[in-house]
């Protein structure tokens, strides 16, 4: 990892903390803001943490995407929590005989880069 690439992670470290330390809920009660707190603080404890021993650029390229994502996304609607994708179940399977796998495959395909890490955690 470089020396900017750090800076860079370790800035993100920050800024997820100082987000998590200014946290409203939605909702405006304490415990459900002092919960969330708790999720934003752990959710990234266990992520960075997860992933400190990343050494391929594009692999901590696209961690850092996924963060900003996250961020962005956390902000603008107000909640911690990642966004889930909505699909009808059979949405995306062709009519023609087509395998559960080839549907799967679409599946994975349109998952947001901002649900990727959470999966792998859950």
């Amino acid at each position: 990892m470089t020396p900017a690439t750090r800076q860079e992670v370790l800035g993100l470290y920050r800024k997820v903390l100082q987000i998590a330390k200014n946290w409203q809920s939605a909702s405006g009660q304490i415990e459900e803001t002092m919960r969330e707190k708790e999720y934003i603080r752990n959710e990234a404890r266990t992520l960075f943490q997860k992933n400190k021993n990343v050494t391929d650029p594009k692999l901590i390229k696209q961690c850092i995407e996924e963060c900003e994502a996250r961020i962005e996304i956390g902000l603008h609607y107000n909640i911690p929590y990642p966004r889930p994708i909505h699909l009808p179940p059979m949405g995306l399977a062709h009519k023609q005989g087509r395998t559960l796998r080839h549907q799967e495959k679409l599946r994975k395909i349109s998952k947001p880069i901002y649900l990727k890490s959470h999966d792998e955690i859950s």
